[in-house]
């Protein structure tokens, strides 16, 4: 008689643990392991005062997901604009991730302003963004019962406003930045990345110039620093290799998480394409083969 009720009452514990397993995994993966693309092709990812750092108008678009798909993988995508008029830019990307059940959609708008320093192309940079978290339980994607209160009451959460904050010094060769992503975390003791968001970025990088017209090459390294709460700081090392006066480029990047990430692009006039592919963290790459990510960068209106 009194079977169904505690039947159903062990299926709403079960639902409501696999949330909040869901909630604290699917923000580590945003913030444990960014898009490839953001280290050198779309570096206003990472940083507000890196938007309209180039001359014109940049439309990017990323996607990434496993190699080896399985439900309920992990699933990335990305779209950014940024524009830069006279000393001042303008921006907007959004950010969605999706791993398992959970839904998390970000979408910001950026001011970025840009003051020159002298000779070789030296500014220093500032930007913020702010925007909008959502986070949510797709209904047409659950297998069982998609009226289970537990979902119900996580969906009826109202999105939340978040921002970024910037700066960066940079030249023809130099790149020296640092940003606050989260801003929300910072200000307002509860929020909704209690563990594994990120605290900061700051990242160094130097370019070297080799050869002339059609036989320019160019060597790139980067060192970057990524704060995250709750886990051990994490430390990138990589480098960009542009041939051919930067048609052809090829990146890889070591990530003290025990991954490393490789890359190959064509720039072809105003486009850019590059794929990517991540070995996944020492803790878990028994069991998946890595992400493959594909990045389209577009540069027009250059004055």
């Amino acid at each position: 008689m009194y079977l169904a009720p505690k039947i159903y009452g062990k299926r709403s514990i079960a639902a409501v643990i696999l949330l909040l397993f869901a909630i604290r995994i699917t923000p580590a993966k945003a913030q444990l392991n960014p898009l490839s693309s953001q280290y050198f092709q779309n570096q206003y990812l990472f940083n507000p005062a890196m938007a309209g750092i180039d001359n014109g108008l940049n439309l990017s678009l990323s996607v990434r997901k496993q190699w080896s798909s399985i439900p309920g993988a992990p699933f990335t995508q990305a779209i950014s604009a940024d524009y830069l008029l006279n000393r001042a830019a303008f921006g907007v990307n959004v950010y969605a991730d999706q791993s398992g059940l959970l839904k998390s959609t970000r979408a910001v708008a950026t001011y970025a302003y840009h003051i020159p320093l002298g000779q070789n192309n030296q500014k220093l940079n500032f930007g913020v963004s702010a925007g909008i978290l959502s986070q949510r339980v797709p209904l047409d994607q659950v297998s069982g019962d998609a009226s289970d209160l537990s979902i119900a009451r996580y969906n009826e959460r109202q999105s939340y406003l978040d921002g970024d904050f910037g700066t960066s010094y940079t030249s023809n060769n130099l790149r020296i930045q640092f940003a606050l992503p989260n801003l929300r975390s910072v200000f307002n003791q509860y929020n909704y990345y209690a563990a594994d968001r990120s605290l900061y970025f700051s990242a160094v990088s130097y370019k070297f110039d080799f050869g002339e017209a059609i036989n320019n090459i160019s060597l790139e390294p980067k060192v970057a620093l990524r704060g995250v709460k709750g886990y051990n700081n994490i430390v990138d090392v990589g480098a960009n290799l542009a041939l051919a006066t930067n048609q052809i480029s090829v990146q890889a990047i070591y990530h003290s998480t025990k991954s490393t990430t490789f890359g190959f692009g064509i720039n072809k006039n105003s486009l850019s394409i590059l794929a990517f592919y991540t070995t996944e963290t020492a803790a878990i790459n028994h069991y998946t083969n890595g992400d493959f990510e594909l990045s389209l960068r577009l540069h027009v209106l250059n004055k």
